[in-house]
């Protein structure tokens, strides 16, 4: 019997335009004024206008930040925070990927409660109220949409912070799968093999749950049976809506039962070396695939035989190897480099990124158990 805290706190809208509902939905929640979260690829695409319209439209004031950056740092969301106090606002709205998002939690963090990021590294250091939020994801990737977690990375030591707080969970998470057809190809795929690693890692960890094995399964049905679909034809809205959802079931997966070593192996490589987390995911994941199938091999047959029935997926008598190849498969599918050696990465820091992967808080939920040692070894597989 598997013990769990199920508390579902995000109201999830989900379709083409619903964007448009943004001045609604915000009104609901008793907000005058606003603040916007985004970042200027988001902006020049039109979705930050897109959802200010409604929110103006329904009498909100909305006062922007363009400053969310990718993986997001201390010093972004200190900027954030002071436009914050300047503007007083009752509701934060993320739109763009999972940085705008996480940046946005961010600045609800400080604005709501003081001090720096760093104070609130870890989970539930929140004393205070926080305000309101709306996430308008652009990708299908993170999942912070359903997540109660904000992923900063300290500007100083370049540490990933994971800070983690059910009062900064999102009230609201808005779906449009429209908004996601404008990604360029190459974040399409980094975002999308980052959700697939959510969904895979979710299902095996030693926290998971009868609930956070529902939205995993799921969401590995919607992201292995639509991720190369989506490569192939970019404007195929059913397959772009499949992802979305997919990401965000994947996000519920992961405020239920955490992530893995994988996780634990690709924040170093972005630290360190700049690889873009998707990028670090795809290479590590099969690698840490086959080091898991040792001690959850069946778990890993059983979500192949939940999609043993679609064409072009491994079938569930490939067992944890065909799962490791289709995701290296994927990979090389998308254009992108397969092994740390074609990243920059120099062999002589392994040793220790692997010291660092072993200080990352994910690698404790493994289901099988990492330590330098393990981490290393893992890490010359994927060079």
């Amino acid at each position: 019997m598997m013990s769990f805290d199920f508390q579902p706190r995000t109201r999830i809208v989900f379709g083409p335009d619903k964007i448009d509902l943004l001045g609604e939905l915000a009104s609901e929640l008793g907000a005058r004024r606003a603040l916007v979260v985004s970042d200027a690829g988001v902006i020049a695409a039109g979705h930050t206008q897109r959802g200010i319209d409604p929110l103006e439209q329904a009498g909100i004031e909305t006062c922007l930040f363009d400053g969310a950056q990718e993986n997001p740092s201390t010093d972004d969301v200190e900027a954030g925070a002071k436009l914050a106090a300047r503007h007083e606002p009752e509701l934060l709205v993320g739109i763009g990927g999972g940085s705008a998002i996480d940046c946005a939690k961010g600045i609800n963090f400080i604005y709501s409660n003081g001090g720096a990021m760093r104070d609130y590294w870890g989970v539930g250091k929140a004393l205070k109220p926080m305000l309101p939020m709306i996430a308008v994801p652009t990708t299908a990737g993170t999942g912070s949409e359903t997540q109660s977690f904000a992923l900063v990375s300290d500007a100083e030591t370049k540490k990933k912070m994971a800070c983690g707080d059910k009062k900064a969970a999102c009230r609201i998470a808005v779906l449009d799968p429209k908004l996601t057809l404008t990604q360029p190809p190459s974040v399409t795929a980094l975002t999308g093999i980052d959700a697939l690693a959510h969904a895979l890692e979710t299902f095996v960890t030693k926290p998971r749950n009868p609930v956070s094995i529902a939205f995993s399964r799921e969401a590995w049905r919607l992201l292995a049976g639509n991720l190369e679909k989506v490569l192939q034809d970019p404007q195929d809205l059913a397959a772009r809506g499949a992802m979305q959802l997919g990401a965000s079931f994947a996000g519920l997966a992961i405020e239920n039962s955490m992530l893995g070593a994988a996780h634990a192996l690709a924040n170093p490589l972005t630290a360190d070396f700049g690889v873009v987390h998707g990028q670090a995911i795809g290479i590590m994941l099969p690698h840490v695939i086959r080091f898991n199938a040792k001690q959850v091999a069946s778990l890993y047959q059983e979500l192949l035989d939940t999609t043993a029935d679609v064409a072009g997926l491994p079938q569930p008598s490939d067992g944890a190897g065909g799962l490791s190849a289709f995701v290296t498969e994927l990979v090389a599918k998308a254009e992108l480099p397969t092994r740390l050696s074609e990243c920059g990465v120099e062999l002589a820091a392994l040793r220790k990124l692997a010291v660092d992967a072993g200080q990352q808080w994910t690698g404790t939920f493994n289901p099988r158990a990492v330590g330098e040692s393990e981490l290393f070894d893992i890490y010359q597989q994927a060079f």
